[in-house]
């Protein structure tokens, strides 16, 4: 398994980005990309503003059609 997850969190940056949304936490979370498991590394979003949060919301639910 490839546990190089970085290409794909720089894909949700760029996503994240083009509809103006920035996650200042976004990466890979480095506790599960060192552990030794069966499981793959998971992506950290963390934290964000409240304005952040809002606007996040209001683009997937558009892009949900509502």
């Amino acid at each position: 398994m490839d546990d190089d997850i970085r290409p794909d969190v720089d894909a949700l940056r760029t996503a994240l980005a083009a509809h103006g949304i920035t996650l200042p936490s976004l990466g890979v979370d480095v506790v599960t990309l060192a552990g030794s498991s069966i499981r793959p590394p998971l992506v950290a979003l963390g934290d964000c503003n409240v304005a952040t949060a809002r606007h996040l919301t209001e683009v997937l639910r558009k892009a949900a059609g509502g």
